[in-house]
Formats: structure tokens, sequence, C-alpha cells
């Protein structure tokens, strides 16, 4: 069975858990990263850094601490170390992310850019998917989808990775995982960071060479071992999405592996990114096997890196906190918010765009579905819309099973549900209107149309135009969209069809009405007490009955047939770890005792 390698020579981590330098900031790049020579060339490293450390540590046989590795095991594999991983996150109006979103005004600088760049991009095949997925996300009343996408940071030694602290063994693995969902309003997103040391079961896999692993599971199958079956340089991408499309019970549409040289050119295309930490960060804490501090690498408080500093920053684990990779994961929440803050407040010019953009193509493995530039531009259009402080990261409930981790139900199952719910983590529901490419003009207050008389019916209408409305069940409640479809045809509507809306826990009804029928749309909300008026982009008219009609009509009722039911409210477990991508930088970075 394969199993996980530790990513960096050292023994335990001390009280926060094993030791491993994972590669988590090739994901800082969840926005992205380009390969060395974008942007400014990599610095060489710096002397007694990891590749020094690593280059020591050959031919020493022998474990070093609970679940860290001198040497390889009987399999020829070895085994994870380090803690729990936590979540990453990102800042102000993701403009498409940061090193997709730099793509978005690329198109226009002309076409020998466009084909550079078209040709960066590399594919990740998708014969090696499992023919037994989760179904796809179901879209809402107005036609919109949300979206998963799996960010995979690999710690690969190829492509000029080992100098900048790869791995220490061929082939690759995923020291940091992050499941992205996009709200289908297009306005929310929640990242959820898979710790890499997680016991999980992998599904079959396919192989380099064409054949498929059986099913693994058991106290030593750790989550990041997905990504290294079968030791290929560039990793294993499918089998990572197999194993967390049956972690989660969550269909990924997108996959997109990113490594250290592209992240290191990231941060040198964008002049560097602003930092924070409480302590001042020596040569040691970077190569525990110095058994000496060494020389400053990093100061305490707010500064500036790029190259070798920044995944300095982002892999750092020892000097700071307890030592685990915990206090590491929130360090790199708080570096990719900072990021895109930086690509943001530079605006989007051609000087800071093209270094930003080579540098993202050229670091990107992406699915068939993001394989070209026009896919990427139309991906990165669709997440502008969303505010830093609407994205937030989150770690899955965890406890320790010896030196690793276990995720803890039922807190873990309810935190996938209101994912495939599309419910945000304050219970939100975040399916409606997604906001349109273009300004529009504001959507027209809200209007509370009075009452008509509770013993007079609505005046028939007289028009010679008929006006088309279709009816969608907001609710559990089994009957309450054809009742509706019943009083809007004795008004002498019509009824273009009567559906069972994706969310099932409206509040209060609303009357959504396209250009030139609000009008219309005030007809129509006469029969609906206390609805709202809300304008979209769609054409036509839809009711979308809430809680309120229901309670008008009866009360709770029966759960309409084939309705999920509302997810449970999350667990403190998952909200009280929750950190926004608009969170200051110095807060919240690091974790445990010592710093």
């Amino acid at each position: 069975m394969a199993r996980p390698r530790s990513e960096d020579p050292t023994g335990s981590a001390g009280p926060g858990g094993p030791g491993s330098g994972s590669a988590d900031g090739a994901a800082a790049g969840g926005s992205g990263t380009g390969t060395a020579g974008a942007g400014g060339s990599i610095p060489a490293p710096r002397a007694g850094g990891r590749a020094e450390a690593r280059r020591a540590a050959q031919g020493k046989g022998g474990r070093g601490g609970a679940g860290g590795d001198g040497g390889s095991a009987g399999s020829g594999h070895r085994k994870a170390g380090g803690r729990g991983k936590k979540p990453e996150r990102k800042i102000k109006k993701i403009v498409g992310w940061t090193a997709v979103g730099a793509l978005v005004l690329i198109a226009g600088t002309g076409g020998a850019i466009y084909l550079k760049l078209s040709g960066n991009i590399k594919t990740i095949d998708s014969d090696g998917l499992s023919k037994d997925r989760p179904p796809e996300s179901a879209a809402d009343a107005n036609g919109n989808k949300p979206v998963n996408i799996l960010l995979i940071g690999s710690d690969s030694r190829g492509a000029g990775n080992s100098d900048l602290g790869g791995g220490d063994a061929e082939g690759a693995r995923s020291d940091t995982t992050i499941l992205l969902h996009v709200y289908a309003d297009h306005k929310n997103a929640i990242g959820v960071s898979i710790p890499r040391n997680t016991l999980v079961t992998i599904p079959p896999c396919k192989l380099p060479n064409g054949k498929w692993t059986k099913e693994q599971k058991g106290k030593d199958i750790l989550f990041n071992a997905a990504f290294s079956q079968g030791d290929a340089s560039e990793g294993n991408a499918a089998c990572t999405q197999n194993t967390v499309e049956k972690l989660t019970g969550i269909r990924v549409d997108h996959t997109l592996v990113v490594d250290f040289s592209g992240f290191a050119a990231m941060t040198k295309a964008v002049g560097g990114v602003e930092v924070c930490l409480p302590k001042v960060i020596y040569e040691g804490d970077i190569n525990p096997n110095l058994q000496k501090r060494g020389a400053q690498v990093l100061p305490a408080g707010r500064q500036k890196v790029e190259g070798q500093k920044a995944l300095d920053y982002v892999r750092l684990r020892h000097g700071i906190g307890d030592g685990s990779d915990i206090g590491r994961m929130k360090r790199q929440q708080a570096f990719m918010s900072s990021m895109i803050s930086t690509v943001k407040k530079k605006g989007l010019e051609p000087t800071t765009l093209l270094p930003l953009a080579d540098a993202a193509t050229k670091s990107l493995r992406v699915d068939e579905g993001l394989n070209s530039v026009d896919k990427l531009m139309s991906f990165a259009l669709s997440l502008k819309n969303i505010d830093l402080h609407d994205l937030k990261f989150v770690t899955p409930p965890w406890r320790f099973s010896d030196a690793n981790l276990d995720l803890v139900k039922p807190d873990v199952d309810k935190l996938w549900e209101a994912i495939k719910a599309d419910r945000t983590l304050d219970g939100k529901d975040a399916t409606g209107e997604q906001a349109a490419a273009a300004p529009e003009a504001p959507a027209a207050p809200a209007v509370t149309p009075e009452a008509p008389p509770t013993t007079t019916a609505p005046p028939a209408r007289t028009s010679a135009a008929p006006i088309r409305v279709a009816v969608y069940n907001g609710t559990t409640v089994n009957g309450l969209g054809a009742k509706a479809g019943d009083a809007l045809k004795a008004a002498q509507f019509t009824v273009t069809g009567v559906n069972q809306a994706k969310s099932t826990n409206k509040l209060t009804t609303t009357v959504e009405y396209g250009a030139g029928q609000k009008a219309n749309a005030e007809k129509v909300a006469a029969l609906f007490p206390g609805a709202t008026l809300t304008s979209t982009t769609a054409a036509g008219i839809s009711v979308v009955l809430g809680k309120d009609y229901a309670d008008a009509n009866g009360g709770a009722g029966t759960t309409a047939p084939g309705t999920p039911a509302a997810p449970a409210p999350l667990p403190s477990s998952v909200t009280e770890e929750a950190r926004s991508a608009d969170d200051d930088i110095c807060a919240n970075t690091s974790y445990g005792s010592g710093g």
C-alpha cells in the first residue's frame, strides 16, 4: 500500500506533533502560481536551508520522532507526520483569484501573448477519475449552479523545485489540498482545507502504467498518499480528486495543481507580499538539522517577502507556536489573503498582469474544463464579485489519532451537507441570481404590497396580453406550489410551470422579474401579501414561495417528495475556527504555546 512521505528530514515536531515541512505554500497559490523565471529569476537557496538539510540527511536510516522519517519504510514509502492542517484565505473581491484572475485582462494585449499563455497550460487527464462519483450540483430556481474547485499544492522535486525545498524523495505529495466551494450566487465562497495526515479511504486509482489500484483503508492510510500513487513526478491529481469525492460526497468540478517554483515566481511577479510574524525566525527554525540558531531569516512583525523568503514563511513550522502544521496553516491563510490584496491594490495594469499571468499559467496543471486561456478567463470572471469578507476558510473538525488525524463525526458530515445544500457558515441560503458580468442598473428596492382584503379576491385582469408566471416552492410543504398556481390562474395569470426550488428554507416569498416586467410583477405580488420584489437578469416573472406563504396557508404541512431536508446548523467546531479573507494578517498566525 502506498503511504505518504514526510517532507523534511526532521524528527518529531515537539508537542505540536511529528515533523514535516509540508508544501502547503505551494497552494498558498490557491490563487495560482508560476514557474521560475516568470516575473524574475528565483534566488539561489540560502545556505543552511531545506535543500542543504535534505542533502545532509541522505543516507541516514531509521525513523525520527513520532511520525518523522529518517529513512524509508519497508515498502519504499514514508509516512507523513505533522498535525492537522488548516484552511487558507483570500481577499477583497476575488478578481478571479490571484493567478487565474490575472488572465481576465490579458486577452486584449495581443495574439502573441495569448498564444504564449495558452502554450504554458498543462492538462490533467480525466481518464483516471472514478466511475462512481457524487452527482453534479443541481441548479437553483434561476439556473445558477455552485462550483467546486480542488486546489492541490505539489512539492514535486521536478521543474526546479528541489533547491526551493521540494520533496526529499522521488514523486510528489499534496501537502496542501483545499476544496473551494463557490456558491450558486457567486458572491460567497468557502475553502475547506483537508489535513494531509487525515486517515481516509483511498478508492481505486489509475497508475501511470495504466493499471488500477485496489481500495486502500486502514489506520496507516493517510490523505496525502493519494497524490503519491504511482510515484509520478507530477503526482496523481485524479487519485486525490477521487479520494476527496469519496470523503466528502461532493462532486469536484475543476482541479488545479500548483508547485513551489511557480509559487516563488508569483510572489516576485507581484513585487512581494506583506506578511506578519509574532517572533523572529532564524536559520535553525527553517532547518532544525543545523543544531544552532543561525542567522536571522525573518524579523518579527509586518514585512514584505518574495521568492525564497516567501516560501520560508509559508513552510515555516518550527520556532513559533507549538511547531505543528496547525499554525503553519494559519499563516498560509493570511498569506493568501495578502497576496490577492496585493494584486488588487496594484491595479490591473500590464506591468503587473503580464508577468503574473505568465507565472500563473506556467505553474498550473488543470483539468480539461479549464485547459485554455478562454476557459480560465471565463472561470475567473465568474468569481469577480466575491468580496474578501464573504470568502471563508475552515478545517474540518478533527482530533488526534496517535500522530495522525481523524475527522470528527457527525460534525464533519454537517459541514459536507451544508456545502452540498449551498449554505454559508452562518446558515444563509446562498442560492440565487448571480451578478452579471457587466455593470447593471441597481436592483429595484424591495416592495411590500398591501395585502388584499381577505374576503375579496383580487380583481380579474383585463389585459389582452397574458402575464406568464413560473412558480417555485421554496419550502418543504407539499402542495404549496400547486396552491399558489391555482391562485394565479384564478386571477387570470398564465402559469408556465410549478416546480420545487433548489433551496427549501426560503423565509419570505419573492417575486423575481426581468427587464420591463416590474409593473406586471407588482400585479403578481398583490396575490402574495408580504412578498418582496427583486429584479434579475433572467427573463420573465417567477414566484419563489417562502415560509410566510406556507404559514398563511395551513402551516408546516408535509415534506414534498424528493425534497432534501434543510441541513442542520453547523457546530461551533466548524464556525469558531473559520477565518475571513479580510482578517488582519497579524492575527491568528500561530497555534499552541511557544509564540
